[in-house]
């Protein structure tokens, strides 16, 4: 993958497909994580990429920022295809919310954060590197890159927080009233690891650990999903694993770790 040209759109139309209140989790989590980020950035600009056929799920993330962070926030769409861009239109609220053309180079923006969910999961893993590298580099100092993916119902999700160094951590986050098992987690990990869920990686023992608690677990089941999950991540945690949240996101069907515990061997 190459950049064509400066101030061109960097990468290619995704499938685009999306639904209302898909990326709830995610959006929640950024509040709650890249919140003070966006409270201390004297131009809070934030950027939803690649958000798709409908602009649904960045006028949600617009609306959740401005209510639990800071209201003067500003976020733009931004979209490879101009008929995504065209079609979106409609759905503006300026100064706060806009829609432009444009990729993994940000049209040119400069913002304090990135949103760019179920775009790299349609490239090869080959190209995620040099993508991240060019979002990160068109942050503003000290801007964060929020990637990764879920199902088409926002129920099973995983995202890493990547910044100029590149990932930081890696989240997994389930709906856990509809959740089976930790496994199905696997279907949903970022583009950079969803091949990696294999003997002898980091994230393929992550997710085993994660299920072998789950199971273990079982006779907490009749006291709720949400007392299996906690005892099972507590658990994940006495096994040694550097989780970096508490239970306070643990019991929204969340887990954190470190980039480094799962990275690619």
């Amino acid at each position: 993958m190459t950049v064509p040209g400066r101030r061109r759109p960097y990468g290619v139309i995704t499938r685009g497909t999306t639904n209302p209140n898909r990326l709830r989790r995610v959006d929640n989590w950024i509040v709650a994580t890249c919140g003070d980020l966006l409270r201390d950035a004297a131009d809070p600009l934030v950027v939803d990429l690649g958000y798709g056929a409908s602009p649904i799920t960045a006028v949600e993330l617009r609306s959740r920022l401005a209510a639990g962070v800071r209201p003067d926030v500003r976020l733009v769409g931004l979209e490879i295809d101009p008929e995504r861009v065209a079609a979106a239109a409609p759905a503006a609220d300026p100064p706060g919310l806009t829609f432009a053309r444009g990729g993994f180079e940000l049209a040119g923006l400069r913002p304090v954060l990135v949103r760019a969910l179920n775009v790299l999961r349609q490239y090869d893993e080959s190209e995620v590197p040099g993508a991240w590298r060019t979002m990160t580099a068109a942050l503003a100092p000290g801007g964060l890159l929020v990637e990764g993916t879920c199902d088409e119902l926002g129920r099973l999700g995983g995202w890493l927080l990547v910044d100029a160094d590149g990932p930081r951590s890696l989240t997994l986050a389930a709906r856990l009233s509809t959740l089976e098992t930790p496994a199905e987690l696997a279907e949903r990990l970022p583009k950079a690891l969803i091949h990696r869920n294999v003997p002898g990686e980091r994230v393929h023992d992550l997710i085993r650990a994660l299920d072998d608690a789950w199971r273990a677990a079982a006779g907490y089941a009749p006291y709720g999903p949400r007392q299996r999950w906690l005892h099972a991540v507590q658990s994940v945690r006495n096994g040694g694993w550097p989780l970096l949240d508490r239970p306070a996101r643990w019991r929204l069907g969340e887990l954190t770790v470190p980039w480094s515990a799962v990275a690619p061997a």
